[in-house]
């Protein structure tokens, strides 16, 4: 499918570009592009090193495990094909929790973990598994509880609501993971993916030798260790609730000061967003130190691991760069939004947000841009500036997140992987301009 697509989509914009005169565009594209694609590879090795590190810590201690046992029932009904004691199982949870909550760079080393676990449980390599599917399915929906960046752009472009697009960034992105679940489940058994689907392996060792398998060998937490964590987490919480109290009287203001309009939203962010990260990183440390894990050495040999996927990416990031590089540099965005808006004006898409329902999927970093600008030329608080954001908050970069975690475990043959993530999209875009225009029409 990916194969079909990037040979028509390069075609397309070098005929187009030819017929609209914009070959130069496209040449410096195509140059740019694969830059950028380095670039984004490169910046990505220290994230995936250090937090790819720090899962390491987290399965040497147990912790892995614990949260696999934990949310069993539900994963297994999702994934009945994987142990529920697997590695890929905790994995996934950690995955789908920082896209929740809204920490993307957490977020994608865990789902990189995760699909090297599920490949462990796949007897033909390079094709991708129903399980790998529904995971990816489920990750390109976006489902989100806080949308903190798009929260704080609104802030910053004077919203008075900043934070008015959170119940319909849920519904559009429960919708979508919906979508993605039933698409993924269903296209499978298609006689076309049924006869390519690979056979599953019934017991596959634990990754790389770590010692999730021998996590129950550690001995139980040093008491005082265990209380020096707990002292450690109630100063934490103190010094989080000071800082929302020193926060408190802009809180209160509001809806009564009119240069306070972004206060909630600025707060929310802040408390939820920027103290959220550095807790999980203090709590994934001292959850290992506690056990009794070398937490120095488990993550510097979880880094060097992250070190190698981030590398493995490059070409497969390269691919998908250039040629949606050159599909924005010819002008076919521009004509796709125009070819569908007759069809958008009937379900109550405005024209004006058209072209980031068709970026959203193609480009993370382009679709940000548009979203920007759609606010900042009619108002974050319009109904287009309401529509735009719940776009950004309840979906995500389809081909990116299929490029970053197929290219990790070199997948070549996605099989239904890209309809049914595109369903996921097209689903929540749909929720969200039904909800958009019902609560802000």
């Amino acid at each position: 499918m990916l194969n079909g697509l990037f040979v028509t989509v390069v075609v397309a914009s070098v005929l187009l570009a030819a017929a609209t005169g914009r070959m130069e565009a496209v040449t410096q594209s195509v140059i740019s592009s694969a830059r950028d694609a380095v670039t984004l590879a490169i910046g990505l090795v220290g994230v995936m090193a250090f937090f790819l590190g720090l899962m390491r810590v987290a399965e040497d201690g147990g912790l892995m495990r614990r949260l696999a046992r934990a949310l069993g029932p539900v994963m297994k009904r999702l994934f009945p094909g994987v142990p529920v004691d697997h590695p890929a199982m905790s994995a996934m949870i950690l995955n789908i929790s920082a896209n929740m909550l809204g920490l993307g760079n957490a977020a994608t080393p865990f789902g990189i973990r995760a699909m090297e676990q599920l490949d462990t449980l796949n007897s033909e390599k390079g094709t991708a598994s129903n399980a790998m599917i529904l995971f990816l399915a489920i990750n390109t929906a976006g489902l989100a509880i806080l949308p903190s960046g798009v929260i704080g752009l609104r802030a910053s472009l004077g919203s008075m609501d900043a934070a008015g697009i959170l119940f319909p960034t849920w519904v559009a992105s429960g919708s979508a993971t919906l979508v993605g679940i039933l698409a993924a489940t269903l296209l499978c058994k298609l006689p076309r993916y049924r006869i390519t689907e690979p056979q599953a392996i019934t017991s596959a060792p634990s990754s790389n030798g770590n010692s999730l398998d021998t996590a129950e060998e550690i001995s139980e937490p040093h008491p005082l260790r265990r209380w020096a964590v707990r002292i450690f987490w109630f100063v934490f919480l103190v010094l989080l609730a000071r800082y929302l109290n020193s926060n408190n009287w802009n809180l209160l203001s509001t809806n009564q000061n009119p240069d306070g309009n972004g206060d909630f939203a600025t707060l929310v962010r802040s408390s939820l967003s920027f103290w959220m990260l550095p807790g999980l990183v203090a709590g994934l440390t001292l959850y290992g130190w506690q056990r009794g894990v070398r937490v120095y050495e488990s993550l510097i040999i979880g880094a060097k691991q992250g070190f190698e996927v981030a590398l493995r990416i490059i070409p497969y990031l390269v691919a998908i760069l250039v040629a949606v590089g050159m599909l924005r540099a010819s002008g076919g965005i521009d004509w796709l939004a125009l070819v569908f808006s007759p069809l958008t004006s009937l379900i109550g898409m405005p024209a004006e947000a058209l072209p980031m329902a068709v970026l959203r999927p193609l480009t993370g970093s382009g679709a940000f841009g548009v979203m920007a600008e759609a606010m900042n030329a009619h108002g974050p608080d319009s109904l287009i500036g309401y529509m735009v954001s719940t776009f950004q908050g309840s979906t995500e970069t389809t081909f990116y997140t299929l490029a970053v975690y197929f290219g990790a475990i070199g997948i070549v043959r996605t099989r239904h992987a890209l309809p049914a993530c595109l369903l996921a999209d097209i689903a929540g875009i749909l929720a969200a301009v039904a909800i958009v225009n019902l609560m802000f029409g």
